[in-house]
C-alpha cells in the first residue's frame, strides 16, 4: 500500500521501513509494539494539544510514557493545554485517531514535539495513515521528517 506519508519520505529520501500488522489488533501503540515485536517504549503516539489560544500542537511520546503537565505547558508556552478532540484531530490532520503519521499533513508554521526519551531508541514506530500499517523510522529520521523540537516532556527523559 502507497500512502502518502510514503510518498513524504521518499521525495526526501529519509529511510524508514514499511510494516503491517492485522487490522484487527487493538487500539494503541502498546498493542502495535506487541503484534510486530517490539517495545512499547519504540511505539510512537502521535497526540494532538490545543490551546486556549487555539492553536493546535502535534506531541510524540512512546507508547509507554506520558508527558509531565508542566513539561508539556512549557513547552508548548501556553498554561491552558488541553487534549483535542476527535473531530479537531480530523479537521487539523486529516485523519482519524488511531493512526496518524507525524508528518506530511503540516503547515509550515505547524509545531510538533517530540519527547527526548524516543531519541535513546535505535528505531521508532508510527502510524502510517491506515491501522494496520506502521513506519519504522530512525529518531533523527523522525525529527527531520516531522520538524519536531525534542523536548523533556516525560518524567525521565534526558
Amino acid at each position: 500500500m502507497d500512502l502518502p506519508a510514503h510518498r513524504f519520505l521518499d521525495e526526501r529520501s529519509i529511510p524508514y521501513k514499511r510494516l503491517n500488522f492485522p487490522p484487527d489488533t487493538d487500539k494503541g501503540a502498546a498493542s502495535v509494539a506487541d503484534a510486530l515485536g517490539y517495545e512499547p517504549r519504540q511505539m510512537v503516539k502521535t497526540l494532538v494539544f490545543e490551546t486556549s489560544e487555539g492553536e493546535q500542537v502535534l506531541v510524540m511520546m512512546a507508547a509507554d510514557r506520558n508527558a509531565v503537565s508542566g513539561n508539556l505547558k512549557r513547552a508548548i508556552g501556553s498554561r491552558n493545554i488541553r487534549l483535542a478532540d476527535g473531530e479537531t484531530v480530523y479537521r487539523v490532520t486529516g485523519y482519524r485517531i488511531g493512526s496518524i503519521p507525524p508528518f506530511h499533513w503540516q503547515p509550515d508554521s505547524f509545531r510538533s514535539f517530540i519527547d527526548a526519551s524516543l531519541m535513546r531508541e535505535e528505531v521508532l514506530g508510527v502510524g502510517a495513515g491506515v491501522w494496520g500499517e506502521e513506519i519504522m523510522i530512525t529518531p533523527g529520521g523522525l525529527v527531520e521528517a516531522s520538524r519536531a523540537i525534542v523536548v523533556k516532556l516525560s518524567r525521565d527523559a534526558a
